[in-house]
């Protein structure tokens, strides 16, 4: 795709989640300086403020959105004739549908070209709990999804997949007041990978789906065994099935199907919504399924089994 003339950056998160404290670090940085106009439009009130001298040096204006009913297609159109901006930075009310804006037909020559999310990790759960559908939509397609504030926090590997499987092209960044926390995820899987058969319990899928889509050097050569529904599109080779979960992203309305590609004999014989439990090699490969590398299972055994009613959930 061409990239747009005026680029967009759409910076989305709950209130007090770091939003203006990422974007007023980011507009200083020489790797992010243009020769004209950034303008900056604020949809909320936060703690932090940009400061005037800062602004004018870096060549920014600001223009405040108070509702959201004020940001239309024509709000826009007039803020792109009265500025000219080669950039455009939207710091996002964390209580607004990110699709509305999503949705705008923008100025002639604009386009979205990254969506970045903050997190307080302190307060991710509560949000989470309360507020599941306004997260999912604001890390949906998002490039970037930072949690800062993770001083003491435990379940972080839990945090991630959260956003992984709503957005698996994600960077997910987690920093302390120390800075970005590494090798938090280590060995943090419910199941014995050294064991000859790596069983995957049903409340595990969710954890070795992510998992396995994070960190595919540690799985390639494994075994393992699951219990999954038959999913077979048309487009797939006869030999090929796709074994796989429901799985709850957002709400009861808004589920996905989560499986990887796997070859078998048998898979001729078997009828789509069938369950099955797979024991099979992983392996790697560049398929159309993927668009790109990904895993395909060669299965070893597949006999039919009990069907499993939950959900797939990743909190």
């Amino acid at each position: 795709m061409d990239q747009p003339d005026v680029m967009v950056y759409l910076m989305t998160g709950f209130l007090d989640s770091g939003k203006t404290q990422f974007l007023k670090f980011t507009l200083e940085q020489d790797y992010f300086q243009i020769p004209g106009t950034t303008l900056l439009i604020l949809c909320e009130e936060g703690e932090e403020e940009y400061g005037a001298a800062g602004l004018k040096k870096f060549n920014i204006v600001v223009e405040r959105v108070e509702s959201q009913e004020e940001l239309t297609e024509e709000f826009l159109k007039a803020l792109d004739e009265k500025h000219h901006p080669e950039r455009v930075v939207v710091e996002y009310n964390g209580m607004w549908k990110v699709s509305d804006f999503e949705n705008l037909k923008l100025p002639d020559g604009w386009g979205i070209e990254q969506k970045l999310t903050t997190v307080d990790a302190s307060t991710f759960q509560m949000y989470l709990t309360n507020l599941k559908p306004l997260f999912v939509e604001m890390v949906r397609g998002s490039e970037l999804v930072l949690f800062n504030r993770c001083s003491d926090i435990k379940p972080l590997a839990g945090y991630r997949r959260s956003v992984k499987v709503v957005s698996p092209q994600a960077e997910v960044i987690f920093e302390d007041e120390k800075g970005e926390v590494e090798n938090i995820f280590e060995n943090d899987v419910p199941y014995d990978m050294e064991a000859p058969v790596i069983e995957i319990r049903p409340e595990d899928y969710g954890i070795w789906y992510v998992d396995m889509m994070e960190h595919p050097d540690k799985y390639k050569g494994k075994v393992v065994e699951y219990t999954a529904k038959v999913l077979k599109p048309r487009s797939f080779p006869s030999k090929t099935f796709l074994p796989g979960r429901m799985a709850m992203t957002c709400c009861a309305d808004d589920t996905t199907f989560l499986g990887y590609l796997c070859k078998s004999a048998f898979a001729p014989k078997l009828k789509p919504g069938q369950w099955v439990k797979v024991r099979a090699k992983i392996g790697f490969a560049r398929t159309a399924l993927y668009r790109g590398t990904g895993p395909v299972l060669e299965a070893e055994n597949v006999e039919m089994a009990d069907s499993i009613e939950e959900l797939v959930y990743f909190n």
